[in-house]
């Protein structure tokens, strides 16, 4: 990422919100992102995020979740730019406790409720089944590993008939990378964080990502958690075969899906430089436990 653009964008944010800076802090910095906490002239802080790429239209998906009335940062200035925008938020504070099961199943039917979602894209069965051929098509272009290659084409040939299912409810705003450290408990409450990818589709995937993708995935766990949602409101539905599958075999072998097709997008635009073995690594584990769960 330019330094000197992240820079630039930051004194636009400082003019409009007529502050000076004091000091910067870094929280979380990553190579197309970053999040730091700003120390103002007046002593007030505000939380500075900025990212590029993909993740460059979070402002949008922000503006649907507040405006839905989904518990989110506020947004005190914002500037997009062709390549990068900033935005500063409020600042919520430490976190107080990390964020449970039960927190996570609560907060994400509140989510999933939401239907008016814009101009986000919206991820239906004929998306979701095309993701597999396309993943093939990238594999093949960068000369990926043939083992993943293998379970893409048999996740390609399987995909119209798995695919099945996929408008039930929970069918509205997800997400799409739903993890513990979105969720912030602290002293004003519970916020949710990090909508850079956010989608209009299964909130099945959303439950699928609470438990992340470095673990064997665990239909049992994930079972669990969509009982929690159902009890914490979540449609009834949500515990429906798809695909001719458990719910939770469905959602977590179209989550490795979903992520594998992300991964495969990052290589075919150079973000993966100099880690290509690593990406690969982790794209022919997802795609192998995509075939596996989803019986491909």
């Amino acid at each position: 990422m330019d330094t000197t653009e992240v820079d630039t964008v930051l004194d636009r944010l400082l003019a409009q919100h007529g502050a000076s800076l004091a000091e910067r802090l870094p929280i979380r910095v990553w190579e197309r992102s970053g999040v730091e906490r700003l120390r103002l002239g007046d002593g007030t802080t505000v939380v500075f995020k900025y990212a590029e790429g993909p993740f460059a239209d979070e402002h949008i998906a922000l503006d649907i979740a507040q405006g839905a009335g989904l518990p989110v940062p506020r947004r005190l200035a914002v500037v997009r730019r062709p390549d990068l925008l900033g935005m500063f938020l409020e600042d919520l504070g430490p976190a107080l406790r990390e964020a449970t099961d039960d927190d996570g199943a609560g907060l994400a039917v509140a989510v999933h409720q939401v239907t008016a979602t814009g101009v986000l894209p919206v991820l239906n069965a004929r998306r979701l089944a095309a993701m597999p051929r396309a993943i093939v098509a990238r594999l093949s272009r960068i000369n990926g590993d043939a083992t993943g290659l293998e379970a893409a084409r048999a996740l390609d040939e399987a995909a119209a008939g798995r695919a099945a299912g996929t408008g039930l409810p929970p069918f509205g705003l997800c997400h799409s990378e739903w993890h513990p450290t979105s969720v912030h408990v602290g002293e004003t409450g519970v916020h949710l964080l990090d909508l850079a990818r956010a989608f209009h589709g299964p909130g099945l995937l959303d439950l699928a990502s609470w438990q992340g993708t470095v673990t064997v995935p665990d239909p049992d766990r994930l079972t669990g958690l969509i009982e929690a949602y159902i009890a914490a409101g979540g449609p009834e539905t949500a515990r429906t075969d798809r695909g001719g599958l458990p719910a939770a075999r469905w959602a977590l072998g179209w989550h490795r899906v979903w992520a594998a097709d992300w991964f495969t997008h990052q290589m075919a635009i150079g973000w993966a430089a100099g880690a290509e073995e690593t990406w690969m690594n982790a794209i022919t584990r997802h795609l192998t436990d995509a075939a596996d769960l989803l019986d491909a």
